[in-house]
Order: C-alpha cells, then sequence, then structure tokens
C-alpha cells in the first residue's frame, strides 16, 4: 500500500494562532494536502490559508462559551474531547502535540505517529 491509497487524519491540539506548533502542521498539510485535520477548537481566520483551506473537524470544546480567548479553562476537558474524536476509516494519523493530540483513540488498524513538541505543559 502506498501514501496515496491511505486515508489520512492530522491531528493538532488546537487551531488559535500561528506560532512553531502550526508552522509544523503546516508542513504536514503541503506533505498531505488531502488529509482531514481534527483539533479541539478552531477559532477560525487565526491560521495560514493553508491551513484554513481543509477539512476541519472540531470537537466539543469548539461549542463552549468562551472558548476563543478562554478555551485553557476547559483544559480538565480536553482528554475527552480528543478521545471522542472520531478516526473510524482512516489509515494514518499524524498527529502533533504539546497536550492532548497525542491522546486520540484510532481505529485497531490504523498506524498513529505523533510529533512531540515537547512535554506537557500543564500538570
Amino acid at each position: 500500500m502506498t501514501l496515496e491509497n491511505l486515508k489520512i487524519a492530522l491531528v493538532h491540539d488546537w487551531l488559535t494562532g500561528m506560532r512553531g506548533g502550526e508552522k509544523v502542521l503546516e508542513a504536514l498539510c503541503e506533505m498531505f494536502p488531502d488529509a482531514d485535520l481534527f483539533t479541539l477548537l478552531h477559532n477560525r481566520g487565526s491560521v495560514s490559508p493553508l491551513i484554513e483551506n481543509r477539512k476541519i473537524v472540531t470537537s466539543f470544546i469548539d461549542n463552549l462559551p468562551g472558548k476563543a480567548t478562554r478555551y485553557r479553562h476547559y483544559l480538565p476537558l480536553f482528554p475527552t474531547a480528543i478521545e471522542q474524536l472520531n478516526f473510524k476509516g482512516y489509515d494514518l494519523i499524524l498527529s502533533t502535540s504539546h497536550c492532548v493530540a497525542k491522546g486520540v483513540r484510532t481505529p485497531p488498524n490504523a498506524l498513529h505517529i505523533s510529533y512531540l513538541h515537547t512535554p506537557m505543559r500543564y500538570v
């Protein structure tokens, strides 16, 4: 099986601005232009067009009040939110994470590769 035949998902903690992690995500978007993107929350217009112009699937965190500026207040909910994202039908899941994106639950036959930016900063 080749990469062209795989259904690929990209996973990123959240989309709220263009910092170092989002530049890594942008590179993955260039490498895998047909991949869907999963994230806890997305503040529209906060990231580059390369990221914005793809299918973006968000968690229930994206619908909570104040998520645009106070999303870190929902930190205790992040592990549950990331675990509830559905990757059924995906062959390859690529996550970039400094928080919880690495904790996605994948289908039994899927391969999960995680790029860890740093140890988790929140305890």
